[in-house]
C-alpha cells in the first residue's frame, strides 16, 4: 500500500498524473513516497500530480538560518497546500557533513528537528549507532550501507541512541501539536546557535529549543509569547521537559536555557495551555 519511487522526476509527468489517478480510484489509501532531489520545480511538481509525501533538502539545511528560511517556505507559503515533506535524517546515499564530524550530538540534534519539526520523519539504518565514515573524505556517501554489502551491525555498541529514538517516537505519539506541520512558529532566540520554537494545537502547547552546535555548549535567553498562553508578565507557570521529566518554573517574556551538547542537545517543553473562557 506504499511506493517509495526511486527518482521519478526522471520520467514523464504525464505517466505519474495517469498512474496515480488510476490507482487511487481503486485503492484511495495508497501512499506514493517521491525520492526526488531535484529542482524544487520539480519536486513541487510532483507533488501536484499526486504524490503523498517527499524527500526533502533537510539533509543540508543545518544552520539556524538554513532551517528557518526552509520551513517558513514549507510552512508558510502556498507549499504547504500541496506538499507533504518527509525529514529523512540520512539515507543510503546522503551522510551530511554535519554528521560526519559532529559525532554522536550531532545526531541527536538533527533526530530532536526531524522529529519536531515534521510529523513525517525516517531514517536508514546505521543512523541509531550514529555510523559517520564516508567512502572516502569530501564525499557524502556513507562507507557502511547495504549497497555494497550485508551489514551485520551490532545493536548494542556504546553510544547507541535507540533510547533516544523511542523516546521521541513516544512523545510524538502522546502530543498532537506534533503530529501536524504547518502549526509551527519560530519565536526569538538571542543566540542564534540555538533555534526556539512553538508547535501548538488547541489543548497542546510545545516549545522546542535545539543546540544547532554539537560541539560546544551553548545559552541563550529566549522569548515566550505570554499572550498566547494566557499567562501575566508577573505570573510564574511551569514548563515541563518532555525528554528528561524535569521541571522548570519561567517567569516572564525573557527565560535562560542553556544546552550542553555532552548531556542534552534539546528541551521539548511543554506549557501549560489556556484556560478556556468562562
Amino acid at each position: 500500500r506504499m511506493f517509495r519511487v526511486d527518482n521519478p522526476h526522471t520520467k514523464p509527468f504525464a505517466f505519474w498524473e495517469w498512474v496515480i489517478a488510476d490507482i487511487r480510484r481503486a485503492h484511495p489509501e495508497v501512499v506514493f513516497f517521491a525520492e526526488a532531489f531535484t529542482r524544487p520545480a520539480r519536486m513541487f511538481g510532483l507533488a501536484k500530480l499526486g504524490f503523498t509525501q517527499s524527500y526533502t533538502y533537510f539533509t543540508w539545511r543545518n544552520t539556524p538560518w538554513e532551517v528557518r528560511d526552509y520551513l517558513t517556505e514549507l510552512t508558510r507559503t502556498e507549499v504547504a497546500e500541496y506538499y507533504r515533506p518527509n525529514f529523512f535524517v540520512n539515507t543510503p546515499d546522503i551522510l551530511h557533513d554535519y554528521l560526519q564530524r559532529g559525532g554522536r550530538p550531532a545526531y541527536l540534534v538533527r533526530l530532536v528537528l526531524a522529529g519536531t519539526l515534521s510529523p513525517l520523519y525516517g531514517m536508514y539504518s546505521g543512523y541509531e549507532l550514529c555510523e559517520n565514515v564516508p567512502v572516502r573524505p569530501g564525499t557524502e556517501e556513507p562507507l557502511h550501507s547495504e549497497k555494497y554489502e550485508i551489514v551485520q551491525r551490532r545493536w548494542d555498541t556504546t553510544g547507541h541512541i535507540g533510547a533516544e529514538i523511542a523516546r521521541l517516537n513516544r512523545i510524538r505519539r502522546q502530543n498532537p501539536a506534533l503530529q501536524r506541520f504547518t502549526n509551527l512558529e519560530f519565536l526569538p532566540s538571542e543566540n542564534e546557535q540555538i533555534l526556539w520554537y512553538r508547535k501548538h494545537v488547541p489543548g497542546n502547547e510545545l516549545f522546542i529549543a535545539v543546540n544547532l552546535d554539537p560541539h560546544r555548549a551553548q545559552q541563550t535567553m529566549v522569548h515566550v509569547p505570554l499572550a498566547a498562553l494566557g499567562v501575566g508578565e508577573d505570573v510564574p507557570f511551569e514548563m515541563e521537559d518532555l525528554l528528561t521529566g524535569a521541571h522548570y518554573t519561567w517567569r516572564g517574556t525573557r527565560n535562560f536555557v542553556r544546552l550542553d551538547p555532552t548531556r542534552q542537545v534539546a528541551h521539548i517543553l511543554r506549557a501549560p495551555s489556556p484556560a478556556a473562557p468562562a
